[in-house]
């Protein structure tokens, strides 16, 4: 509970601007923002981007990380395509032009939906205020999106199941990050 005289203290001795002005010294450029929601809209084209983006690294990494632990680098492409190509995809191993094609559409369009939405979370809460609340944002966006996917999904999609574990939660938690630090970065350049 708040004392009765905190208020007046504060606004007598203006404390709010006074730590607002030492935070700025300490780091300039920087500024109190209030994360409460604002009528403010995202850019969207940066969030399609940036989502674009992240989508690009995660699976380039993902195909690093697999080809290092010697599993097969084509098995999570293939269970991707099978969105679009169907269960046929699921019945081989190894590379596939068409498998390729296919999951690269999937993946890069719903990676730029996915930062639509962050976007749409980022902007309106101001998250994009500080490196530190973006990536804090963008890792608990890929941790929801990891859960909504592999938890609720799979019970239309049952084949995703077999990706569930800690690698795609990384793997995830990183998609939003990098998503949420190109909205941040490719925001301030424009």
């Amino acid at each position: 509970m708040e004392h009765p005289h905190f208020k007046h203290y504060l606004s007598k001795h203006n404390l709010g601007s006074h730590l607002e002005s030492y935070l700025h010294r300490i780091n300039p450029g920087s500024r109190l923002a209030s994360h409460r929601w604002a009528a403010r809209e995202p850019d969207w084209v940066i969030g399609a981007l940036a989502g674009f983006g992240a989508g690009g690294i995660v699976m380039v990494l993902e195909l690093a990380f697999a080809a290092a632990i010697g599993a097969d680098p084509w098995r999570t492409p293939r269970l991707i395509s099978a969105l679009v190509l169907g269960s046929p995809a699921l019945q081989f191993a190894g590379y596939s032009l068409e498998v390729v094609i296919a999951a690269l559409a999937v993946h890069y369009l719903l990676g730029t939906f996915f930062g639509l939405v962050l976007a749409a979370i980022i902007a309106p809460f101001r998250l994009d205020s500080s490196t530190v609340m973006v990536v804090v944002a963008g890792a608990v966006f890929g941790l929801l999106l990891y859960l909504f996917n592999f938890y609720v999904i799979t019970s239309v999609l049952p084949w995703f199941a077999e990706m569930r574990g800690w690698t795609t939660v990384l793997g995830h938690v990183e998609f939003g990050v990098m998503a949420g630090l190109l909205y941040r970065i490719l925001e301030r350049r424009r």
